[in-house]
């Protein structure tokens, strides 16, 4: 089952990982100072990202 899991970091500040339903972090987020801030961007991406479209910005690297 996929999970976000919110904690606090190091220097106390919260972030949220996102987990595969094999237990592997797939990705992590930046540091909030507020527990709102993050449980927000959680709810952000749910509502926001399933449509997302992926951008290769190596293309034009390669080039």
């Amino acid at each position: 089952m996929y999970k976000f899991e919110v904690y606090k970091d190091k220097a106390g500040e919260f972030r949220f990982r996102f987990r595969a339903s094999n237990g592997e972090a797939m990705f992590s987020s930046e540091g909030y100072k507020a527990k709102a801030s993050a449980l927000s961007a959680i709810e952000s991406i749910k509502k926001n990202a399933p449509g997302a479209e992926t951008v290769d910005m190596t293309k034009e690297a390669e080039s």
